[in-house]
């Protein structure tokens, strides 16, 4: 059999054809490979504590020593509740203290007088007024007790940042009046950024404690650097309730043909942030951990 020229043009068309075909299949074979097994996830998100600050005493809010997104040390002072008040009840609390150690000195006088006429006075009224003394005694420590609440309330009517942050949303303006323990504004604790990678059960196996972890934030180019904390212990489980008035287990049925895998958080401690990076708690990431490249490799799938 004579191959002619075209034979041959057409034979080798088929077999890089053919060769195309089983090198796409094979890029498909190691992409699903690293996208189902491989310890990565575009699923990130960038988390960090948001601490909601209260003032400890009712008033007006006399002065404000901050500004939306102003970052501040621990310590600082924030904002500063209206003072004449609680100076004019501490004061009242150490006239208090004032009285009852007064009391207490006339009645502890009295007591000392009716115990050294024993046979001269009845012994009800000696009992009387060392009863008298005990009482006076009690009082004073309750006065010393206002008094020291009532210095706590003055001090406390400079509320400080509790952690080093950042002021965020923030609307509180003089002149308002704050309720004792009603969040008047809202620090973002800067210590406490993490990244929380959800990633899928078939990726849980190749996951462990310390790993090394590259984090890109979305629309950023420079990568962060951190390590995996832990994998949370539980996720909610949406095919299951509790039956009204029997407290038992009531599953949904499933007809589904496609299962997909259930996506477990896995908290990521950021190591090492590039400078000009700026962090904002909710950005997304995509998180990579030590080992996803050589998911691309075939062998790996059980």
């Amino acid at each position: 059999m004579t191959l002619t020229r075209e034979t041959l043009v057409r034979g080798l068309k088929i077999a890089l054809t053919l060769a195309l075909a089983v090198l796409a299949a094979l890029i498909l074979w190691h992409l699903y490979n690293y996208y189902t097994y491989a310890p990565q996830t575009r699923d990130g998100k960038l988390r960090a504590d948001a601490v909601p600050l209260a003032a400890d005493v009712s008033g007006r809010v006399d002065s404000v020593a901050v500004h939306d997104g102003q970052i501040v040390e621990k310590g600082q002072l924030l904002f500063t509740i209206d003072k004449v008040r609680l100076r004019n009840a501490l004061a009242q609390a150490e006239a208090a203290v004032a009285t009852a150690r007064a009391t207490l000195r006339s009645a502890e006088r009295e007591a000392r007088r009716y115990a050294a006429l024993e046979g001269v006075v009845s012994d009800q009224d000696r009992d009387t007024r060392r009863a008298a003394a005990e009482e006076a005694h009690a009082r004073l420590s309750q006065a010393i007790a206002d008094r020291d609440l009532a210095r706590i309330n003055l001090e406390r009517a400079e509320v400080r940042s509790p952690v080093n942050g950042i002021v965020t949303n923030f609307q509180l303006r003089r002149g308002i009046y704050a309720n004792e323990g009603q969040p008047v504004m809202t620090l973002v604790d800067s210590d406490s950024f993490y990244v929380s990678g959800y990633f899928e059960e078939t990726k849980l196996g190749h996951i462990r404690e310390g790993q090394h972890a590259t984090i890109r934030l979305m629309g950023q180019d420079r990568v962060l650097e951190g390590h995996v904390v832990g994998v949370s212990a539980a996720i909610s489980d949406s095919e299951r309730s509790t039956a009204t008035g029997t407290l038992l287990a009531d599953v949904k049925p499933t007809f589904s043909w496609v299962r997909l895998a259930q996506r477990v958080p896995v908290r990521i401690a950021i190591d090492r942030v590039p400078k000009g990076v700026m962090l904002v708690a909710g950005r997304t990431a995509t998180v990579t951990l030590d080992g996803a490249d050589e998911q691309l490799h075939p062998k790996h799938i059980l």
